[in-house]
């Protein structure tokens, strides 16, 4: 398990925020803002695992042998889509600092908030140019066990190329809901242009940046041979305190314009090192940004 009960029981006392809830497929905790019945009779749709077999039309399931859940006027939830960048560039860090395994943290604790508060969770590792993993979507408690064991097996490895797995994530027809991308965005295009297709059909998003102490500001010196992890490509540099004063202002610049990108297109973004705890960022960081409450 990726992190024990004490912060799981934290996690369930939280809930992921979208500025309009989605018409969702079961009732969830959120409230919707639309009037009607709650005992009015909507439509269909396919079973998924965690739903309430309470809701299950045996009828149909008799003449079908298909199960489908019964949906009514009244009940929302959300869909939920955590989108890890699996690259080779997030194989870096140390113990609790190391990237992926802190990414897979902050994955678990936002499926586990999210399955806790009826929503529909659903989840992708974007891993040279595509999706090469995934699971849901899924509700309920119940799936916790099954989202920790997928987790627990994934590995980074390959190139990043985030706006080309963006695209293909974005061309599967699927409901529209809160899309999170965590990422150290170590990559040649822009991760918001890539979210805007899905943007325009109704999602909303957020980005994760995430970067490892050293990235920010690294402890090295003299004449050094630099390696690109994912590329292979080889650069000889002489690290002097101008050259890493002048390293400092490019990150700086750099996450500034990200940030302001991601605000003109109405993508949330938050910046962090792994050297901070994951389950601070969580319970105080992402609930200050609003992606939290």
């Amino acid at each position: 398990m990726l992190f024990d009960e004490t912060t799981l029981r934290k996690l369930k006392q939280l809930t992921l925020v979208a500025s309009r809830v989605r018409t969702g497929a079961i009732k969830g905790d959120r409230r919707s803002s639309r009037r009607g019945s709650s005992v009015e009779f909507a439509d269909y749709r396919d079973y998924t695992p965690g739903d309430d077999l309470r809701r299950l039309d045996w009828n149909i399931y008799a003449r079908l042998e298909r199960p489908f859940i019964k949906m009514f006027e009244e009940e929302e939830d959300l869909a939920v889509y955590i989108l890890l960048d699996g690259s080779r560039s997030m194989d870096w860090g140390e113990g609790e600092q190391h990237k992926f395994l802190y990414a897979l943290r902050l994955c678990a604790g936002l499926g586990a908030i999210a399955l806790a508060s009826g929503d529909a969770l659903s989840f992708a590792l974007l891993q040279s140019g595509g999706i090469r993993a995934g699971f849901g979507p899924m509700r309920g408690e119940a799936s916790l066990s099954r989202m920790f064991d997928v987790l627990e097996g994934l590995q980074p490895g390959g190139s990043t190329q985030l706006n080309e797995s963006l695209h293909q994530f974005a061309v599967t027809p699927r409901r529209p809901g809160l899309v999170i991308l965590i990422s150290d965005l170590l990559s040649a295009d822009q991760p918001e242009l890539g979210l805007r297709p899905l943007l325009a059909r109704g999602s909303e998003a957020a980005i994760l940046h995430l970067l490892s102490p050293d990235e920010l500001d690294p402890p090295l010196s003299g004449d050094l041979q630099l390696v690109d992890v994912e590329t292979g490509a080889q650069q000889v540099v002489s690290l002097d305190g101008r050259l890493r004063t002048l390293y400092q202002d490019r990150v700086r610049s750099w996450i500034r314009d990200t940030r302001g990108e991601c605000r003109k297109h109405g993508v949330g973004y938050v910046q962090f090192s792994t050297a901070r705890p994951w389950d601070q960022l969580v319970l105080l960081e992402l609930r200050r940004s609003g992606i939290l409450k």
